[in-house]
């Protein structure tokens, strides 16, 4: 019996390893535009990073920027690691992980590198997309690139010392110092060092959109000069990704509507609540949880404070909190969901999940940062009955 349970281990491994490195490409885009995506290198010389181990190290940020692309929609396939960051790419996942999910040689995605922007609109609302914990932007393209198939510019970054990995294109590779992990803080909302971290991200944010001004003013390679329509900004993130989206909306007025995506709200935004239109997009917490229901205090706190015609408090049945990423479409072996599923720990497939997020973004976004004066927004949907308001 031991020897047999030995080869079905070493079978599962054996098959797991080969799924690792079969080729597996995201999902598509839904929207009618192709999406393009260019990559920049932006420093802060007027700004020192106090978060990096190097006293008077001046802020960096590795920008990706998604956008609709011409002409029309693409059914291009293109590289999910751009081929200039691909040479400093290295094992950041555990092994395990690594193991379950995708080589990421080996994954594709819908976008082409520095296409053209679509002339089919003048301009185009922007949207900065904030990811969960430490990782990197890249690990969000599946929303990212819906979005802009959608008629979006999505911007999304990392920050060297506190994103898990930065890759620059000129090669250099800067890792995450171990105590900017923010979830080496979780379940202490007030760490000191977890403020500190909010508050660098969020400042972060507001540099984002000084230069996404400077490049609608002014971008040498042409691209996106006046097409940028910055009296329509959105913030969205996941996670950590989503208390700083709250964060900032409530600090600065260039955001007209913002995504909270199953975040536990932190900073001042709890005390002095949020002005334009928001939404909460949960996963599917375990009420019994003493720490889910702190959480949900804290956002019910912020929600019964929002505007009546412009608030949101929704949760997907069955959604697991890691699958808003790419990992949901990353993790495709059937033998590991349907474990995961037997265990409880997700009740829908990942793409699924990642279809119904994408969908509710895209609604909040279209109803508020397209549709002037929105009246109140009905985001329920036949064809995504996982979705349910909680208020």
């Amino acid at each position: 019996m031991v020897a047999l349970g030995v080869l079905g281990f070493a079978v599962l491994l054996g098959a797991l390893w080969l799924e690792h490195r079969t080729a597996l490409t995201l999902p598509r885009p839904s929207g009618p535009f192709g999406v393009g995506r260019a990559i920049y290198d932006w420093r802060d010389e007027a700004t020192v990073d106090t978060l990096a181990p190097v006293p008077g190290t001046k802020r960096e940020l590795l920008v990706w920027v998604w956008y609709p692309s011409a002409p029309g929609p693409s059914v291009a396939v293109g590289d999910y690691v751009p081929a200039q960051l691909k040479t400093g790419e290295g094992p950041a996942a555990p092994p395990i992980i690594r193991l379950l999910t995708r080589e990421l040689s080996k994954v594709h995605s819908h976008c082409m590198e520095n296409a053209d922007l679509s002339s089919r609109q003048h301009a185009y609302p922007v949207v900065i997309l904030r990811t969960g914990g430490s990782l990197q932007a890249l690990f969000y393209s599946t929303l990212a690139e819906d979005l802009a198939s959608h008629g979006y510019v999505v911007v999304g970054f990392d920050a060297p010392y506190r994103t898990r990995r930065v890759v620059f294109p000129d090669g250099r590779v800067i890792a995450r110092t171990p105590e900017n992990n923010p979830e080496l803080y979780e379940g202490q909302p007030q760490a000191a060092r977890l403020t500190e971290l909010l508050a660098a991200w969020t400042s972060d944010i507001g540099f984002v959109l000084d230069r996404l001004e400077r490049l609608n003013h002014s971008d040498p390679s042409g691209k996106f000069a006046e097409r940028l329509d910055l009296t329509r900004v959105g913030v969205f993130g996941h996670s950590f990704g989503g208390a700083q989206a709250a964060q900032f909306c409530s600090q600065d007025t260039r955001c007209k509507a913002g995504i909270d995506v199953d975040g536990r709200p932190m900073g001042s935004v709890a005390r002095t609540g949020l002005r334009q239109p928001f939404m909460f997009l949960l996963s599917d917490h375990k009420a019994s949880e003493p720490e889910s229901g702190q959480i949900m205090t804290d956002i019910e706190s912020i929600y019964d404070r929002l505007p009546p015609g412009g608030r949101f408090l929704l949760k997907i049945r069955g959604a697991n909190h890691f699958f808003f990423s790419d990992d949901g479409a990353l993790l495709k072996s059937h033998i590991v969901t349907r474990a995961l599923r037997m265990l409880g720990v997700v009740g829908i497939d990942g793409r699924r999940q990642l279809a119904v997020t994408a969908y509710c973004v895209r609604s909040f976004f279209d109803a508020y940062l397209k549709a002037a004066g929105a009246s109140r927004l009905d985001i329920a949907s036949a064809q995504y009955p996982e979705i349910e308001a909680i208020k």
